[in-house]
């Protein structure tokens, strides 16, 4: 037996799931390529090398931002299980549809949008790797059971790669590689150059403003903020943007409303990963004080879906021409 497949069995055992191991099929209908000696395969991510034995055909995929990544390189059909949330409003119709038809393993959430799953829930699917780690589920556990696994780079906790539009061309490389399809990688990088380059001119002679990218907790509790060690921070710049909280060396970190009017941005970002917008922008304006905000007094405050933002992924192209369209040239 694997030493997979027996781990696999084995913490099923324990957990009395062992009826249920072993029975997924898996991605039996991707469309494979001929290896002609590409694998194995080593990459790094988030400072560590992973090594893929032979095209990944039953993958598990436990966060919406992969899905960019898989499409660009047209390997999407690879997936044979997802968890969490994806929001239609991510993707074009026909990929929105053939995400809708990856079986779900979950979509329970915290408060702060962090996927609740056991770690049996996606061992026993006997996957050839996974994507998107969890508290619970992070290298270290799957590695245990013989299960590469790799992490969106922007949300790493260790070798967090310098964020920006390098980084995401970077992982799609990446993909290109693990799943033998360099070529398609190469198509997909330079068309978003090209369209990073066609927004960003679109910014040329604008007013200076300052912004700032939060993540609100609705129903009250903590907001976050991003720093410089995020996506949102280079995606501010290329707006035209300074980012109120460049000089915070960190990704993502908690900010009070009292230092929200120290700064005072004219433009605000609200992030969240589903629901409606609308509580999303009450849970910053109902705040005691904030509408003493620049931002709120000049209705300045917008919402964006989390993946538009972060982490750094194709769908960040996509958030900067929406940035764009909606916060204007600030004339």
């Amino acid at each position: 037996m694997p030493s997979r497949t027996r781990a696999a069995a084995l913490v099923c055992a324990t957990a009395l799931l062992a009826a249920a191991c072993g029975s997924s099929e898996g991605g039996s209908d991707a469309e494979t390529r001929a290896d002609d000696g590409h694998y194995p395969v080593t990459v790094d991510n988030c400072g560590q090398e992973v090594t893929i034995e032979s095209e990944p055909t039953n993958v598990v995929m436990l966060k919406s931002a992969m899905v960019p990544f898989l499409t660009s390189v047209g390997v999407l059909d690879h997936v044979s299980a997802k968890a969490g949330a994806y929001p239609e409003g991510y993707f074009e119709s026909d990929v929105a549809a053939q995400v809708k038809e990856i079986e779900s393993l979950t979509d329970r959430t915290d408060s702060s949008g962090h996927l609740l799953i056991s770690k049996e829930a996606v061992v026993e699917r006997e996957p050839d790797l996974v994507l998107g780690h969890t508290d619970n589920l992070n290298r270290e556990s799957l590695d245990e059971v013989g299960i590469p696994s790799l992490e969106a780079s922007g949300l790493c906790t260790t070798g967090l790669p310098e964020p920006g539009f390098q980084q995401i061309y970077d992982e799609i490389e990446m993909y290109g590689q693990v799943f033998n399809r360099e070529e398609e990688a190469d198509d997909a990088i330079a068309d978003l150059k090209k369209r990073v380059a066609t927004i960003t001119e679109r910014t040329k002679g604008a007013k200076e403003r300052s912004g700032a990218v939060l993540y609100p907790t609705v129903g009250g509790g903590t907001t976050y903020a991003y720093g410089n060690k995020s996506m949102p921070d280079p995606q501010l710049e290329a707006a035209g943007i300074t980012n109120v909280f460049g000089d915070e060396d960190e990704r993502v970190f908690e900010v009070t409303l009292e230092k929200l009017l120290e700064e005072d941005p004219d433009v605000i970002v609200l992030l969240y990963s589903e629901g409606d917008p609308k509580k999303v922008e009450k849970a910053l304006t109902d705040l005691p004080g904030a509408e003493k905000l620049s931002a709120v007094k000049k209705g300045q405050v917008h919402t964006e879906l989390f993946n538009f933002s972060e982490p750094a992924s194709p769908l960040a192209v996509d958030g900067l021409e929406r940035l764009i369209d909606e916060v204007g040239d600030g004339s």
